[in-house]
């Protein structure tokens, strides 16, 4: 298989093996070994996680690195851990218990394409262990309590304390170990749902869907809750349920947390780092609030915003990141951290009320819909598109660094793109006519299949 896609290495745990792990493990701790580092390990809850973490390990410290283990955690608390070393974090995220993944970061962010290029050419020349007197040792430590108390502080920099009831729907999943705690000390009262680790996530499935949180719905509907948050297995993606437990469009909340961080940076050029996926309505609040938008690939954000800041003037910071439901925080790390926009997002909800967040935002009709393309039929079909597509909408502007995107004058966009972990081409799409939009898209895109 493709080793690394659009999130880490991620699959059924026939092909996520404890082999595998072990090369990805000496291969990790070669790179540590390079720096004079460490290397944190940590695992969601799936019950192959242990082993896959052995595996892990035993190639880390037979790189000759040494290893501290920090057992079950969220996603952002080993990201948070891996800040001045390195990090590998064992976690499908919201794909089902029988798959798992392997996620690697370095000073608190994610490995880059050119490092993950580094790693599988190792895991592929099958690299040999150092010398046995060589090897690195490992010993526990302890994460949770400083990520919660790191969390905490950064959103009671933002603003009063939140005195509200909100409703947390863990999933089963490592959210279960940080979130309701943290909105907690900040002051609000919390009801949590599923908020026990469960690697088969007996709950409901691990992804947030309109449909998987149907019982956190029926909740918040029923009850006094100012608003509803669901998290997935890993804690490094949320999505926001209002008072009558519908969900919140994605990009909405987007554009709430990019505004509010642009109007608090102190940069006179504050930039919101996204993805083309992602709505023209945050463009639009970001503009309003004084910043600008980059756009980078799907799963590359901290390569986005890298770019932004080499070539920044002294007048630029990157003020917010983010892609739909994952969001990165830049005053408080370079991670995707669905715990820390839990907090700030109930701060602005206290502070405002989510109705009054929601007003400015202009919220035009959005699908998403994915068509069935083989793997090896992909890049077939999209060098078709890339004529196909702009021909078809001839007054659209064009960019094709990620997918194909259309803007079109009538202020809609819509945006053409292969998944980089299933067999399908998806096609995102906004406009006050989207059903139309969607179908003449999916016209070309079927007619690129037949070819």
């Amino acid at each position: 298989m493709e080793l690394f896609g659009t999130a880490g290495i991620r699959g059924p745990v026939t092909d996520v093996t404890p082999e595998l792990a072990l090369a990805v493990g000496r291969a990790v701790g070669m790179d540590a070994n390079e720096d004079d580092s460490t290397v944190v390990i940590g695992r969601d809850g799936r019950d192959t996680g242990s082993s896959l973490a052995a595996a892990i390990e035993a190639g880390v410290t037979s790189a000759g690195t040494a290893v501290r283990r920090v057992g079950q955690v969220p996603t952002p608390a080993l990201a948070f851990a891996s800040r001045g070393r390195y990090g590998v974090m064992l976690t499908a995220s919201h794909n089902p218990p029988s798959d798992n993944g392997i996620k690697l970061f370095t000073d608190g962010q994610e490995y880059d394409r050119e490092r993950e290029q580094s790693i599988a050419q190792r895991v592929e020349s099958e690299v040999t262990a150092a010398e046995w007197e060589q090897w690195g040792h490992s010993q526990r430590t302890e994460v949770l309590l400083a990520y919660r108390e790191a969390v905490v502080e950064y959103a009671n920099s933002l603003g009063d304390r939140p005195e509200l009831t909100v409703a947390v729907d863990c999933g089963n999943g490592m959210a279960s170990l940080v979130t309701p705690q943290v909105l907690t000390t900040l002051g609000a009262s919390v009801r949590s749902l599923n908020a026990n680790v469960d690697g088969h996530f007996t709950a409901r499935e691990s992804k947030p869907t309109p449909e998987s949180l149907a019982d956190l719905r029926r909740f918040v509907a029923n009850s006094d809750v100012a608003f509803g948050i669901g998290h997935d297995g890993d804690a490094d993606r949320i999505v926001i349920l209002d008072e009558a437990g519908e969900v919140v469009h994605e990009d909405t909340i987007l554009a709430i947390l990019a505004e509010r961080a642009v109007r608090e940076s102190t940069a006179i050029d504050p930039v919101v780092v996204t993805t083309p996926n992602a709505s023209g309505r945050i463009d639009q609040r970001v503009r309003e609030a004084g910043g600008r938008v980059e756009r980078v690939r799907l799963g590359a954000l901290h390569e986005g915003i890298a770019t932004v800041r080499n070539n920044a003037t002294d007048e630029t910071a990157v003020a917010f990141a983010a892609e739909p439901w994952k969001h990165i925080h830049p005053r408080f790390g370079g991670w995707i951290d669905a715990v820390a926009s839990a907090a700030v997002f109930t701060r602005l909800v206290a502070e405002s009320g989510l109705d009054a967040l929601r007003g400015p935002v202009q919220e035009r009709p959005y699908r998403k819909e994915s068509l069935d393309c083989p793997d090896d039929r992909k890049s077939a079909v999209m060098d078709s598109l890339k004529s196909s597509l702009p021909d078809t909408f001839p007054d659209a502007d064009v960019a094709t660094e990620y997918g194909i995107r259309l803007d079109i004058p009538d202020g809609g966009w819509t945006l053409v793109r292969p998944s980089g972990t299933e067999p399908y081409i998806r096609i995102y799409a906004e406009s006050e006519s989207v059903d139309n939009l969607v179908e003449t898209v999916t016209e070309c895109v079927d007619t690129a299949l037949d070819r």
